[in-house]
């Protein structure tokens, strides 16, 4: 049975850039540990936020009017300390909060999966997404989020999706001991 370890949305715009998040850079290091520590049965995946030139048109940008993650820009890549994990096969963009293809790669896979488990940013909106999209899928399967590899918005909404996750039967792994705390 595979395990996999999801790592949502570590771009440089949610971390130093356009939605900048110190709370975000700061979990940058335990996610480095936990990939350089991973078992080899332990697939790694990435998302990654992916917009276009034309983000101020869409839904998302008429709710939250800060271009960002425009493909090809700076702002658009994985972190510079994470970047090595990434090759082109465990990578998912994605046009939105949650991704599609994320949750088609998992479906029909239960029988295979032993757990997945997920850390990144933000806790409230990209992480709680793509975490209930994932059981939604392999709704018998151990969905975690390791609170201390996650950042949201700000510490109260991060407070907030973990709860909410925790209702949707989601696991969460070092709550309260967040290095942003």
């Amino acid at each position: 049975m595979d395990k996999y370890l999801v790592v949502i949305d570590m771009q440089n715009d949610f971390l130093t850039g356009a939605l900048k998040n110190d709370e975000g850079v700061q979990v940058i290091k335990y996610i480095k540990d936990k990939l350089d520590h991973v078992d080899s049965d332990t697939h790694i995946i990435f998302t990654r936020d992916t917009h276009q030139e034309n983000y101020m048109s869409t839904e998302e940008g008429a709710n939250l009017p800060v271009p960002h993650c425009i493909e090809n820009t700076q702002g658009w890549e994985i972190t510079s300390e994470l970047a090595p994990y990434v090759d082109k096969k465990n990578i998912f963009n994605k046009n939105t909060f949650g991704s599609k293809e994320l949750a088609q790669f998992f479906e029909g896979k239960e029988g295979d999966v032993e757990s997945v488990e997920i850390v990144g940013v933000c806790t409230d909106i990209c992480v709680i997404s793509n975490a209930l999209l994932i059981k939604s899928v392999l709704p018998n399967v151990r969905i975690f989020v390791d609170a201390k590899g996650c950042a949201g918005v700000t510490p109260q909404s991060h407070d907030t999706a973990i709860e909410a996750m925790k209702a949707c039967h989601i696991h969460i792994l070092n709550e309260g001991l967040e290095d942003w705390r």
